[in-house]
């Protein structure tokens, strides 16, 4: 069944004409996308930076509105509801931050920042908020003594489990993780991945994984979609990308990974992705 789809996503930001501009212009930061997400599944949306992935995900979780197009969650279209609309839905769509330390309240107790979707939601006694952020801090791998630390006290691998513990503390659906390795080194990056692979499986997770490293996405996403200047260039299984990549921005991204043993690096695929001019002049 599908879960989240986006049909025609335009995503359009537009400058003012000034004193040093005589044309306005407007920048396509999503332009004219299709996707869709199996319950389940794990795609991820690879591309570099600045093609417009974070964009999307602001959309897909309405926090922003689209200039056209449609977004659907279980076939509920919720492109144009307002924020208390929202709120009948975004309980079951969460999200995973990049820096998980600067989305924190610096004031906040680990207690306080995994407990506040649940008194947003309803949940008024402490005792219970508690009892629920304990448990949820055994899933994602900390103990309960963390459970009065502030967040400059936690490592960078302890931060982003609070991140993700918040995310699932209302028992989402979906899951949108927006770079959420790219400050952590190899080891804590592999403990992380098998986190999200257990908690998938525990309860029945989906998730949108968005990254700009080809390198991850063979062992944890079952489909990859491929961004370049706002739009969807390729999609193929994790696998068959790595392997059989069509577009020539895919092959350029392919290698560009990097490999550790010289002896193994193989010449560049195809010809060097040269990316048109990302502006409509008006």
């Amino acid at each position: 069944m599908k879960l989240l789809k986006a049909v025609s996503l335009n995503k359009k930001y537009g400058m003012e004409r000034g004193w040093f501009t005589r044309n306005a212009r407007s920048v396509h930061a999503v332009n004219n996308l299709s996707l869709s997400l199996e319950s389940g599944e794990t795609l991820g949306l690879v591309g570099e930076s600045g093609c417009g992935k974070s964009t999307l995900a602001r959309l897909l979780l309405g926090l922003e509105k689209p200039s056209s197009g449609r977004v659907m969650y279980r076939n509920e279209d919720y492109t144009d509801w307002t924020f208390s609309e929202m709120r009948m839905i975004r309980r079951k769509m969460q999200m995973v931050f990049q820096n998980s330390l600067a989305s924190f309240n610096p004031l906040f107790t680990v207690e306080q920042i995994i407990g506040e979707p649940l008194r947003n939601y309803g949940e008024r006694k402490a005792g219970a908020r508690r009892a629920t952020v304990a448990d949820t801090l055994e899933l994602v791998g900390l103990e309960r003594r963390h459970i009065h630390r502030y967040p400059h006290e936690l490592s960078g691998g302890q931060q982003q489990r609070v991140g993700i513990a918040r995310a699932i503390a209302l028992r989402p659906e979906l899951i949108i993780c927006d770079e959420p390795f790219s400050s952590l080194d190899v080891t804590l990056r592999k403990q992380m991945m098998d986190l999200l692979q257990e908690l998938k499986h525990e309860l029945g997770l989906s998730y949108v994984f968005i990254t700009h490293d080809l390198s991850v996405v063979n062992r944890f996403c079952d489909s990859v979609a491929v961004m370049c200047q706002g739009e969807i260039v390729e999609k193929q299984s994790g696998a068959t990308m790595l392997q059989q990549a069509d577009h020539p921005y895919t092959k350029t991204l392919l290698s560009s990974v990097p490999v550790q043993d010289p002896r193994l690096r193989k010449k560049r695929l195809g010809e060097e992705w040269q990316p048109s001019h990302s502006y409509d002049v008006k």
